[in-house]
């Protein structure tokens, strides 16, 4: 439920060593750095393929109908932060998901998504609009159909603009709330101990493509609403070359699923949407205590 995994990720501009005596970037590290953001860039790069990448889309998801709900985004010491409302509908034989997270002092947040259902579960669109004291601070959006992704953000100057046009194979790639719906079809595959890799829609904030790979971490219990709950823990990583990860700070993103089945959404920890953002986490449950998770076994 996390506005999220944007991720799907968290990838930093390169971090430069800065020589102590003068306080500049030394030439050397200049050098490197150029070198390691290149590498990157031909690997996260609109249109990368990744060879060997299975080309079925995720099957046996769970036919989802209306829902409302609402959950509370936090900080991961447990604070809260914004009041959120959640609500999905089907609407064109699609079924549509909007979260809707109210900071306070004219900041909001607001995630959409579109999926296709049957016969496989397919991305078709997804978005995320920050308003900050009325006026737009940043909106990315991508249509996994044609593959157009563009990305709006308010920096020194004005709204910046970037488009792309990313490779986003059906029923493969995903953004948002998308991996809580991927992770819901894909449970008894990754209970039983098997990773799928699947493709993110990232923005940096320009939009870019990252293969993720999806795994089951473990059963844990945490404390939420008054309550005390388990959920399944599934990690969403993202598989950047080693000499990248010099450079590049991808965390993990993880998304609880409820124990027992039927699988629903529990928990989700991550990036709010961008590399520079905190990490923050959203519940499923909004009042009482927010507990971290704990290993069961």
């Amino acid at each position: 439920m996390g506005p999220i995994l944007t991720l799907f990720s968290r990838f930093s501009l390169p971090r430069y060593r800065r020589n102590r005596n003068s306080g500049r970037r030394s030439p050397a590290a200049l050098r490197l750095a150029r070198w390691a953001a290149l590498a990157w860039l031909l690997v996260a790069a609109p249109g990368a393929v990744v060879e060997g990448a299975p080309a079925a889309g995720v099957e046996g998801a769970p036919l989802e109908g209306a829902l409302h709900g609402f959950p509370a985004m936090r900080s991961l010491d447990g604070k809260k932060l914004a009041d959120g409302d959640f609500a999905q509908w089907i609407e064109g034989g699609r079924l549509h998901i909007r979260i809707l997270y109210e900071f306070g002092e004219g900041r909001r947040v607001e995630e959409r998504a579109a999926f296709r259902q049957s016969p496989e579960l397919v991305q078709e669109e997804w978005s995320l609009r920050e308003m900050r004291g009325g006026e737009l601070y940043r909106h990315f959006e991508v249509d996994f159909r044609s593959g157009a992704a563009s990305a709006k953000k308010r920096e020194e100057g004005g709204l910046r603009e970037w488009t792309g046009k990313l490779e986003t194979p059906s029923g493969r790639a995903f953004a948002g709330f998308g991996f809580t719906m991927a992770l819901k079809a894909l449970r008894e595959r990754l209970m039983r101990g098997e990773r799928v890799e699947l493709r993110a829609a990232a923005f940096t904030p320009k939009p870019r493509l990252v293969e993720v790979e999806l795994r089951h971490g473990g059963l844990d219990r945490m404390r939420m609403g008054g309550r005390l709950l388990r959920g399944d823990r599934f990690i969403v990583h993202a598989k950047i070359p080693w000499i990248a990860t010099l450079f590049v700070d991808a965390p993990d993103h993880r998304i609880w699923l409820t124990n027992p089945a039927p699988a629903g959404f529990l928990r989700w920890e991550g990036p709010l949407a961008e590399p520079g953002d905190p990490v923050i986490r959203v519940d499923l449950l909004p009042g009482g205590e927010s507990g971290a998770a704990e290993p069961i076994r």
